[in-house]
């Protein structure tokens, strides 16, 4: 199978490249790091006007209709650069909108998500053991609209975030619904973190909403499948720039006379983390496809998301221990990809709990061996 780039992609893959090397500079991430909201503001803006965050979204609502590829492409890069702005949240509930969302929804909501001057977050995990995909939180009919009640953990990047994207329960199925964060019955608590996100939990008591499809027509398993390919994306760039790191520091410090990169340890330390990027990467593309084509999109989904959980948790364990004292440094640049690892591989669920849902996927049979 090919899975390389076209023009079209290639050129947005450079474009991203160039933006998030010259805006994530040490200096710049540890002043947004000591920030009130760990958000990027400058960075986000120059995305927007470069039409960045446009791409993924349909043509007519301002982007350039490349889809969850182009997102994915986005990622990549930003993970390399571990650059703190809320792109795979934002853009992936916009795309959500496009694909789900009523015509007075897109023509409200799509335009302004693709010029970056209002910005969407996704409430997809609870606390305990229920799945994304069976949320607790309950909806409830109130006339056209929606009533919400229940609590969501961990929501990304809520600083700045106008509106959210929850998943509840209904009495016809899950769905998805669109709530205002500052509504009447919302409420935000900030969650302890030690990593890049400044994330929050979010009460709903009886929260008006607007449903964002039909609940139980398949718009969480949708996004749901996407949220883990473009988790799996933005780990692929993470532990790419971990790597990138590895071999520079590797190649310039030197033990017994010769460059710690020539030793056989650390060399066969390199290529595990070498391996396990080439596996991120064609599972990754493997679950893009079968996502824009419709056909396995479950278990490509779990599969990208798994190597992604394991993989890429290796990595950056493994370059953080090939620098050794000055890899716990959390001033040190690689210890930054050391926390996007670690929380990216626990978003929506860690490597177990990705190998249970798959396992449930292939007893249904509904793949092919």
């Amino acid at each position: 199978m090919d899975f390389s780039l076209g023009e079209e992609l290639e050129a947005l893959r450079d474009l991203a490249h160039e933006i998030f090397t010259d805006h994530a500079t040490p200096e710049r991430l540890r002043e947004v790091e000591t920030s009130a909201t760990r958000v990027d503001d400058k960075l986000w803006n120059d995305l927007a006007g470069t039409g960045l965050l446009a791409a993924p979204l349909p043509e007519e609502t301002g982007g350039a209709g490349l889809g969850l590829a182009a997102l994915c492409v986005i990622l990549e890069q930003q993970g390399r650069s571990v650059a703190p702005v809320p792109v795979w949240p934002a853009v992936l509930a916009a795309l959500a909108l496009a694909t789900h969302g009523s015509a007075p929804q897109r023509a409200a909501l799509l335009p302004s998500a693709a010029d970056g001057t209002a910005r969407f977050t996704l409430a997809l995990e609870e606390f305990g053991p229920a799945g994304p995909r069976e949320p607790r939180t309950g909806a409830t009919p109130d006339g056209p609209a929606w009533r919400i009640s229940g609590t969501k953990a961990v929501v990304p990047a809520p600083a700045g975030a106008g509106r959210v994207l929850v998943t509840a329960a209904t009495g016809t199925g899950t769905g998805l619904f669109l709530v205002r964060s500052d509504a009447p019955g919302v409420s935000w608590t900030s969650a302890e973190t030690t990593s890049h996100d400044l994330s929050a939990h979010l009460t709903l008591d009886g929260a008006p909403a607007e449903a964002v499809g039909a609940p139980g027509s398949g718009a969480v398993e949708w996004i749901t499948e996407r949220a883990g390919a473009a988790l799996a994306a933005l780990q692929l760039g993470v532990a790419q720039g971990a790597l990138r790191h590895a071999a520079e520091h590797l190649g310039a410090r030197e033990q017994f006379g010769r460059p710690l990169a020539t030793f056989q340890a650390v060399r066969h330390q390199l290529a595990d983390c070498l391996i396990d990027i080439e596996a991120m990467r064609v599972t990754l593309w493997q679950a893009v496809t079968a996502l824009e084509d419709g056909e396995g999109t479950e278990r490509a989904a779990l599969v990208a998301k798994w190597w992604a959980d394991e993989g890429g948790l290796d990595v950056v364990h493994r370059v953080q221990h090939v620098h050794g004292g000055i890899g716990v440094d959390t001033d040190y640049p690689v210890h930054r990809h050391f926390l996007w690892g670690r929380q990216i591989a626990t978003t929506l669920g860690g490597a177990s709990a990705d190998l249970s849902r798959l396992g449930e996927v292939l007893a249904r049979g509904t793949v092919a061996s």
